[in-house]
């Protein structure tokens, strides 16, 4: 294995597990399916329910496909998107350390920034892309996955995003 290949195998498995976490505990963690519904919600994600069920699938299937190295830049393009619409809708008002109140949105472009790369790098001779031979990487594969990604996180918000106004402070 060359250190591009453990490199990617690296990046690729720590990203899927991350995402694959993230899916998981929208469904079975603290408030479970629905207290994310709620929350999508209260944060302009109408209806919360639809959003929640379909982060939630989007980021257990996006961690799947990472995991095993299958359509990267496909799954990358998810982790992009639902990065993005995180970063906008709930952190971005925050400021940027995920320390500070409220999460500022360090976490989720730094989570969008390895999806990129991940993509750009390729799955490595470690993936199910690799053993069947679908070849996807490099700066073809940085741009499907971003304009996949940032397109339909841009479409979401534009279509489904209705926060609540602003009070003056």
């Amino acid at each position: 294995m060359s250190a591009v290949d453990a490199a990617a195998l690296i990046l690729r498995l720590t990203l899927g597990a991350v995402v694959l976490a993230h899916g998981i505990n929208h469904a079975w963690g603290g408030g479970k399916l629905a207290g994310t519904a709620g929350w999508f919600a209260s944060i302009g994600l109408r209806p919360g329910k639809l959003h929640a069920a379909l982060a939630t699938a989007t980021e257990i299937a996006a961690g799947l496909l990472l995991i095993v190295g299958l359509l990267t830049p496909f799954a990358a393009a998810a982790v992009v998107s639902t990065m993005t619409v995180a970063l906008i809708t709930a952190h971005l008002r925050n400021g940027f350390f995920i320390f500070r109140p409220g999460q500022g949105w360090e976490y989720t472009a730094v989570l969008a920034a390895m999806a990129l790369a991940t993509a750009t790098l390729g799955p490595g001779r470690w993936s199910t892309d690799h053993l069947v031979d679908i070849d996807f990487n490099g700066m073809a594969a940085l741009a499907i996955t971003a304009v996949l990604g940032v397109g339909s996180a841009a479409l979401l918000l534009t279509v489904c995003w209705r926060p609540a106004p602003r009070k003056n402070r």
